[in-house]
């Protein structure tokens, strides 16, 4: 029986899902909800003119308001939960009152874990819901699945992620293709990784490192924070290195921790010429707006290197994951990864394939069946080394 889908918030990543699902999902309809109506049609109309189908209708709702969002999931199978990381657990509590499965795109860990505390209220109405399906944290940490799953005894799994312009241009080559508060909250605070088998808390834009990247040369891998979520609670003991770092072009890590070093992301307000000024949000404001503004398709490079024994003997994995805006489509890479992947697990729940409650990301779907899944997503490039 075809289920019906719904979508919240109707910008770049939740446009691609609802495309992905329009694709694979075979389903009877896609509610596309935003805030703004104007941009839910847009939306909509622009993934039905793509698949040749009115399969997307628009919704005007506001996701923070649970008796609207409660009316608009009343016909709804699974939700994919688009929208800014902080109001994920809002909806979770609206969809598990509405018996609805749910997805989020994630962001942010500790938010994460205010979804996952709601464990038994999730089980108790028969749903199941999953955060954090989204690029890194998500598609990134299903590759480290797959490798340790590949694997009798995993040492370390190391994941790299880098959405780029594909003609930088300096001082940051570098482009926006995401919210820049969740740029920042990736360039702040720490990353939580596994080092010798203990949890370990490692300071953003450290640790630099070469990285070479076939398609694009010479580059560059630091720690960024969120990458891992749960992952390295749920694999202690199974895993002694676990960890992620962002990939960017050379010298974009020495360049940016200027303003992490200079106090341009404090929270707390400063006088500029008799205003109060919070630093964090004129960066937002002045750097977000620069960065959005620079016009240039995108890619993606993915990597995921697993270390360990296999029959007794040493073994390396390395599995590597480049992608380009799609032409076709007009959907960007980071819209593709990020809306694919959050879109294989709706289906994965849709299909009855995951068990009843709020479910890790790396508890919820084998790398393997993941891996599957996104290599039926054309134009991929994927491909896995092993020695």
């Amino acid at each position: 029986m075809s289920k019906t889908f719904a979508v919240l918030g109707a910008g770049m990543q939740g446009t691609a899902a609802a495309y992905d699902l329009a694709k694979f999902a075979h389903p009877h309809k896609i509610k596309m909800g935003d805030v703004s109506l104007d941009a839910a049609k847009k939306s909509a109309w622009r993934v039905n003119d793509l698949v040749g189908s009115a399969i997307c209708e628009p919704h005007a709702v506001n996701a923070l308001d649970p008796a609207g969002l409660a009316e608009f999931l009343q016909d709804v199978d699974v939700l994919l939960s688009c929208v800014p990381y902080w109001m994920h657990p809002r909806i979770a509590a609206v969809a598990i009152q509405t018996k609805t499965h749910m997805v989020d795109l994630g962001g942010n860990t500790e938010i994460t874990m205010e979804t996952l505390a709601m464990d038994e209220q999730a089980k108790s109405a028969g749903v199941t819901l999953v955060p954090d399906t989204g690029l890194a944290p998500g598609l990134v940490n299903s590759i480290g699945m797959y490798l340790i799953e590949q694997l009798d005894e995993c040492d370390s799994v190391k994941l790299y992620c880098g959405v780029l312009p594909q003609n930088p241009k300096p001082p940051f080559n570098y482009k926006l293709t995401f919210n820049v508060e969740g740029l920042v909250t990736e360039y702040d605070f720490q990353a939580v990784a596994l080092r010798e088998g203990e949890i370990t808390l490692i300071d953003t834009l450290t640790e630099l490192e070469d990285l070479h990247i076939d398609q694009l040369g010479p580059m560059e891998a630091f720690v960024t924070s969120g990458g891992t979520s749960t992952a390295p609670y749920t694999l202690q003991g199974r895993v002694k290195n676990y960890e992620y770092k962002t990939i960017r072009f050379p010298g974009h890590c020495e360049r940016i921790k200027i303003f992490k070093d200079f106090g341009f992301w404090g929270e707390e307000p400063i006088e500029v010429e008799g205003t109060h000024v919070r630093p964090r949000a004129l960066f937002y404001k002045v750097f977000g707006d620069a960065l959005s503004k620079f016009e240039d398709q995108d890619l993606c490079a993915v990597r995921g290197v697993g270390v360990g024994t296999k029959d007794g003997q040493p073994k390396r994995i390395q599995l590597d994951i480049f992608d380009r805006e799609d032409p076709r489509t007009g959907f960007t890479s980071m819209e593709r990864l990020t809306g694919f992947s959050c879109s294989i697990f709706a289906i994965a729940i849709s299909a009855g394939l995951l068990p009843e409650g709020c479910i890790r990301y790396e508890n919820g779907m084998s790398g393997a069946q993941f891996v599957e899944e996104l290599s039926k997503r054309e134009h991929i490039d994927l491909k896995i080394q092993v020695a």
